[in-house]
């Protein structure tokens, strides 16, 4: 494991603090959790729709026809 300096605010490194103390955990392994929560969401996901591949989902269950009314059925609460 890499040991590193990271400046933060100091509320902001409180919070951590008070988060971790709640929970009988170590603030650093908070913060490596975060880190690594980040680098999976904002790092490794590198994919644009762009390069995506199509992908079948199979056909239609109904046929639609000009009486339908899909939105109306989109934003209905009821099933």
């Amino acid at each position: 494991m890499k040991t590193i300096t990271v400046n933060v605010s100091t509320p902001v490194y409180e919070e951590f603090q008070s988060y971790a103390l709640k929970r009988d955990r170590k603030t650093s392994e908070l913060i490596r959790e975060a880190m690594e929560e980040y680098r999976q969401q904002h790092i490794q996901r590198q994919t644009s729709l762009h390069n995506r591949k199509p992908t079948s989902v199979g056909g239609p269950i109904e046929a639609i026809t000009a009486d339908d009314d899909l939105l109306g059925e989109m934003l209905s609460d009821t099933d």
